[in-house]
């Protein structure tokens, strides 16, 4: 029987694992990926029982943000990324979220685990915001969740030179999450989803609605901002080529 793109279980108690491991597509965002994350988010918020959930990928991929086909059909014209909502998943689900990157975390996929309440990266692994690389403006709310969690200086860095960084060489930037081995990563989101699920339920929902509220009412404005932005930038020729020829490099 063939194994989920995403799957949820409840590994401890109060602990849910989300694994992403679409190996087919390496945890780009496929519309089997996009979907069953979700799918799988909506089934967390039913769950009363749970008190936090681990966010992970499989072997070497976290998440590798959009695949090749969505790229150049949203620089056709085709769509915008706000038509299925990926990047806040994690900062709208109700309780607390551990974003355990244990591989690499590309594009928005690296973004989108930036909107997790807690992150905890590879030394080995490669993350980047890599929009610019083929021409065309961040989305994914990266402009506004990169600098705030990376921090200013290095979070605009990123997103303007969109080059690849080893967990190491930003643990040594001095990011404000631990950096790991990655055979250590799940070892360390289970050690603060365990110092989680120890509280009440209703008082982790109810303190994270009161820290994550500003990130949540600032949000939609960014993401129209991006959107206008891409509206200039997505739709140049050099950008189409640049996805042809760049993606996956």
């Amino acid at each position: 029987m063939t194994e989920p793109v995403v799957d949820v279980n409840e590994i401890e108690p109060g602990i849910a694992l989300m694994r992403m491991q679409d190996q087919v597509h390496k945890n780009t965002f496929s519309d089997e990926l996009s979907l069953g994350l979700i799918q799988a988010f909506k089934t967390i918020d039913t769950q009363t029982n749970y008190k936090v959930v681990i966010l992970t990928g499989y072997d070497s991929y976290f998440a590798s943000g959009g695949t090749q086909e969505a790229l150049l059909s949203l620089s056709e014209g085709k769509g915008k990324f706000t038509d299925i909502n990926l990047y806040s998943l994690a900062l709208d689900c109700r309780i607390p979220v551990v974003s355990a990157m244990q591989g690499h975390g590309i594009g928005g996929g690296f973004v989108m685990g930036l909107f997790a309440d807690f992150v905890i990266l590879s030394r080995e692994s490669v993350y980047t915001t890599n929009f610019m690389k083929y021409g065309f403006t961040p989305g994914m709310g990266a402009t506004f969740i990169v600098p705030k969690k990376l921090g200013i200086s290095l979070g605009q860095e990123m997103l303007i030179l969109a080059r690849n960084y080893r967990g190491e060489e930003l643990k040594k930037r001095g990011i404000p999450f631990p950096v790991l081995p990655r055979e250590k990563v799940m070892e360390e989101a289970l050690n603060v989803a365990r110092q989680l699920a120890e509280k009440p339920r209703i008082s982790l929902i109810t303190l994270k609605d009161h820290l994550v509220d500003s990130v949540r009412r600032q949000l939609p404005k960014v993401i129209e901002q991006e959107v206008a932005m891409h509206a200039k930038t997505f739709h140049q020729e050099e950008v189409k080529e640049n996805i042809h020829t760049l993606f996956g490099r």
